[in-house]
């Protein structure tokens, strides 16, 4: 059955309300459309999203010279018109801090992997860091106090810094709800149980408080949730990540305030205290945990199925205060403030998942973020609604187009080029319920 034609009296709905959601509702709106509803079972910002943060990296270079590939291109490209519109959209402009960013790493082989694949060293935008001093200068006397044993870098001062995810994304939020958008949250209301079928097509989704919400279009964007909801033929691995708070004085936020993001990629990174709480955010780094348990949907295989938890294992907690021993010695040994597990979803290659389902005429997928999807806010809700509107740029679609011959025979325990911690994917179904951190909320 051929969906009706797409105009701007057409019916969208969006499942998910949380950074990519929040996104493509602000961007349709802005398009003229006038009936767009949102689904999410929490409010915005939702507890469980991975946009709800108090800070996360924006950074954008550019390609090196040579033949990149179509996906470093696409990505270029995504990257170079989030920065744009972090410094230029009104609803954005205010939660980007353009502090600049280090990346480093601490053995030869990190450091060859940094200049290969994540940078070019040889733009005059990085200054090359090769001491433990050239390290402690790059932020305020007393801040960064510790020895960075084998750690080289380079720091890029602009193009780069951070991003308040969760004002941002509640930023967007109003102003989609301003310009029309209608968000149903919390459960059973806003919770989709599953997407609705007829004549062949999707019509829409049902809610748990058994609702139909039919629409004329259906815009599947529930993050790692999303893989719950549709067979995307493996090309989502629900992975999460691990994040840390520790409590500072407001004597203590003033002067961590205006600092580089500070990133080893086999070690963690920190960003500054958040204005508000005075909280200190420290991540792990690591290729990422799963939760395999038996896929209901295929009979003798494992799927990762996500959950919520503001604990972390204490592993993570251990890999944290490792970072700090190198860096900030002085805060190695605080108690932490705040903890959570942080779901993403990866795709095979990494690259985003962003087109018109090839069986369901009416269901675009918006899914993907790899671990990179936050600092796309801005402008990713545009690229999905051009996706639905038929009219992506073709050497973007060709990189993000439903592609499920990618993940022919996947190994859910690959890394994907991720480094840190024990080198491999690792499953909270080998954690006990001991082996997490006690934080009191």
């Amino acid at each position: 059955m051929a969906p009706s034609p797409l105009s701007i009296e057409s019916s969208i709905l969006i499942i998910g309300a949380g950074t990519w959601g929040c996104s493509t509702a602000l961007d349709i709106a802005r398009r003229g459309y006038k009936h767009v509803t949102v689904l999410d079972p929490h409010p915005v910002p939702s507890p469980i999203a991975a946009g709800n943060d108090i800070n996360k990296i924006m950074e954008h270079n550019e390609l090196k010279d040579g033949e990149p590939d179509s996906r470093s291109i696409a990505f270029a490209t995504f990257t170079r018109a989030a920065l744009n519109a972090w410094k230029t959209d009104p609803v954005f402009q205010p939660f980007f801090h353009e502090t600049g960013a280090i990346v480093s790493g601490h053995t030869p082989a990190l450091l060859k992997h940094i200049q290969e694949d994540e940078i070019d060293p040889s733009e005059t935008a990085f200054v090359q860091l090769e001491t433990a001093e050239d390290f402690r200068g790059t932020m305020p006397a007393g801040v960064l106090t510790g020895d960075f044993p084998g750690w080289k870098g380079w720091w890029r001062k602009d193009g780069a810094g951070w991003i308040h995810a969760k004002k941002a994304m509640v930023s967007a939020f109003s102003e989609a709800r301003r310009l029309g958008v209608t968000f149903v949250t919390g459960s059973p209301e806003g919770n989709v149980d599953s997407l609705a079928y007829e004549g062949g097509d999707v019509i829409g989704a049902r809610t748990a408080d058994g609702k139909l919400h039919r629409a004329d279009y259906t815009i599947l964007s529930a993050g790692a949730g999303s893989d719950m909801l549709l067979d995307f033929k493996k090309q989502l691995r629900p992975t999460a990540w691990t994040l840390c708070h520790i409590q500072m004085t407001p004597e203590e936020a003033a002067r961590y305030r205006n600092l580089p993001v500070l990133f080893n990629i086999a070690k963690g990174f920190f960003m500054e205290p958040d204005a508000d709480n005075h909280e200190l955010k420290i991540c792990d780094e690591h290729p990422g945990y799963c939760n395999f348990l038996p896929d209901p949907d295929r009979p003798g295989e494992t799927r990762s199925i996500p959950f919520a938890k503001h604990q972390i294992p204490l592993e993570a907690e251990a890999r944290a205060r490792d970072f700090l021993r190198d860096t900030m010695p002085h805060l190695a040994e605080r108690p932490l403030s705040f903890a959570r597990i942080c779901w993403d979803a990866d795709t095979p290659d990494r690259a985003f998942l962003i087109d018109k389902h090839p069986e369901y005429p009416s269901l675009v997928v918006a899914v993907g973020g790899s671990g990179n999807g936050a600092m796309q806010m801005p402008t990713i809700g545009g690229f999905i609604a051009d996706a639905l509107e038929g009219s992506l740029q073709k050497d973007l679609k060709d990189v993000v187009r439903w592609r499920p011959e990618t993940a022919v025979g996947r190994d859910w325990r690959a890394t994907q080029n991720r480094f840190g911690g024990p080198g491999q994917i690792m499953d909270f179904q080998n954690l006990e319920e001991g082996q997490w951190t006690r934080i009191k909320v």
